[in-house]
């Protein structure tokens, strides 16, 4: 039998700094949620839509 060890403790490794990594999509996440519930927030109060806020319609 070929029994192999396994490893007693995970090193830690730093997450990147920059690029795809879970903070930067949970942020990401979280910044389009907020963006997307004001824009409908204003959109109701103002009873117009973005195309009008752009100056589109």
């Amino acid at each position: 039998m070929n029994a192999q060890l396994q490893p007693i403790v995970t090193p830690k490794l730093q997450q990147p700094k920059f690029g795809f990594n879970e903070y930067a999509e949970r942020l990401n996440g979280r910044a389009a949620m907020i963006g997307f519930s004001i824009m409908v927030i204003i959109e109701y109060v103002t009873n117009q839509g973005v195309f009008t806020w752009l100056g589109l319609k």
